[in-house]
């Protein structure tokens, strides 16, 4: 089911042999170039058109009424409810600690550069609707930017014909626990277009515009954020998830395949890589890849993920290989199963978040580990991070000098300005230290 990939002896370049979902976000921007457009120019109107025509519902209201949500949290599953409060509180927690402070540094006497965290003004946050429900992505979303300061935050989550043209109820309930009550019924590239042109409501309203959009979304909501960046701030375009796990021969053949099918769970496109120095691991996982599927829900889906182009075991000679591989990989998520696991993870460079060890599987860090799931995908892990306090805030340096300090330097920066053939910068410094 799940190919092999054999790099043991040899000396090719990782990146052009692991395995990777193929992602043309190109060719669905050329898709969701006439729905971002549409909405911009004829409003709501476009964005119930666009949400009838993908989603087969039209919602009576963009706005989801706040006695909806209240009903949401109010039927919410006394299980479902508790476990919510427990990963949002474990998350705030974690997040907490990002917290940046200002930062004042003495340059020189009378010279100071402060660094002021400022949080974005509004941001529109994003929960995907397709194959599973999400309710922990608004969790991801919405506590970090809270804890930034965010002072206006807006939910968008697809309307469901199962659910009368509004987002799933399990959604709108986690919205309810944490505060949020301005929540629209629209999902994909009308959601993001609708949040960064803002809209006028059908009915009296609106959506004002967002200063930012975070969130995961399908193909199709990725290519309006790249299509909208520059309008808008965005987290990622995070594409199709993915999970690579390193494991030598002390790793448990059955963690390693449930973790595995776990992420194949998501979609068909999902990535699952096993890097691993034993050949007889390997051959272990795939015994229990077929005996776990045999009493797993979502098997075709599952199966197509694990036999397509984009997941594969990947053999390799030694751990320090299989840590250049890694590298070379820069996973979404990052199972670390050998010896001395925390030692091993703490050599990786690479990865949106690595799980330590045997008790630390992905789905912890999904819900309640406290740490954030909205992470870089497609290899993005090697220059970016997963979604955080600090991607709600702005840093803004605040320079102050009086006349001394600023003389004590005019030299130099005069020196520097003629260097670039820029004589007003130098005469904006002379002019202020004329007697």
């Amino acid at each position: 089911m799940i190919r092999r990939i054999d790099l043991r002896g040899s000396h090719a370049e990782p990146r052009e042999v692991l395995p990777r979902a193929a992602v043309d976000v190109e060719q669905a921007t050329a898709t969701v170039g006439p729905i971002v457009l549409d909405v911009r120019e004829r409003g709501a109107e476009a964005v119930l058109d666009w949400t009838e025509r993908l989603d087969g519902v039209r919602p009576t209201s963009l706005r989801v009424p706040a006695g909806a949500i209240e009903a949401a949290v109010a039927g919410l599953d006394p299980v479902v409810r508790a476990a919510l409060e427990e990963s949002i509180r474990r998350a705030r927690i974690v997040h907490s600690d990002q917290r940046r402070v200002d930062v004042t540094t003495v340059v020189v006497p009378g010279g100071t550069v402060t660094e002021r965290w400022v949080p974005v003004a509004r941001v529109g946050l994003y929960v995907p609707g397709g194959r599973a429900v999400y309710p922990s992505s608004v969790v991801m979303n919405v506590v970090p930017a809270q804890i930034a300061g965010v002072a206006s935050l807006c939910v968008a989550s697809p309307a469901q014909r199962d659910h009368d043209g509004l987002p799933h109820p399990t959604i709108l309930a986690a919205c309810g626990l944490l505060g949020i009550d301005e929540v629209y019924a629209v999902g994909g590239a009308q959601a993001v277009a609708m949040l960064a042109f803002g809209v006028d409501l059908p009915g009296g309203g609106r959506c004002e515009p967002v200063d930012m959009v975070t969130g995961p979304g399908n193909i199709y909501v990725t290519a309006a954020k790249r299509m909208l960046k520059g309008r808008i701030g965005i987290d990622s375009e995070a594409g199709p998830t993915e999970v690579a796990v390193l494991a030598d021969d002390t790793a448990d053949a059955a963690h390693v395949a449930a973790d595995l099918i776990s992420q194949a769970e998501h979609d068909t496109i999902a990535a699952a890589v096993l890097v691993t120095t034993s050949p007889e691991l390997a051959s272990a996982v795939e015994v229990e890849i077929e005996a776990q599927l045999a009493r797993t829900k979502h098997v075709e889906r599952i199966s197509e993920a694990l036999a397509g182009s984009q997941s594969g075991v990947v053999l390799v000679d030694d751990i320090n290989q299989g840590l250049r591989v890694i590298d070379a990989y820069a996973a979404e998520h990052l199972e670390i199963h050998t010896r001395d696991a925390r030692e091993v993870a703490m050599r990786v460079r690479n990865a949106g978040a690595i799980f330590v060890g045997p008790h630390a599987p992905v789905s912890l860090g999904d819900y309640c580990a406290g740490s954030n799931h909205v992470l870089p995908t497609g290899g993005t892990a090697a220059h970016c991070s997963g979604l955080s306090v600090q991607t709600f805030l702005r840093g803004i340096h605040v320079v102050d000098y009086d006349r001394a300090a600023l003389a004590d330097v005019a030299d130099h920066v005069v020196a520097l300005a003629l260097a670039e053939d820029l004589p007003g910068h130098a005469a904006a410094i002379t002019i202020r230290l004329q007697d």
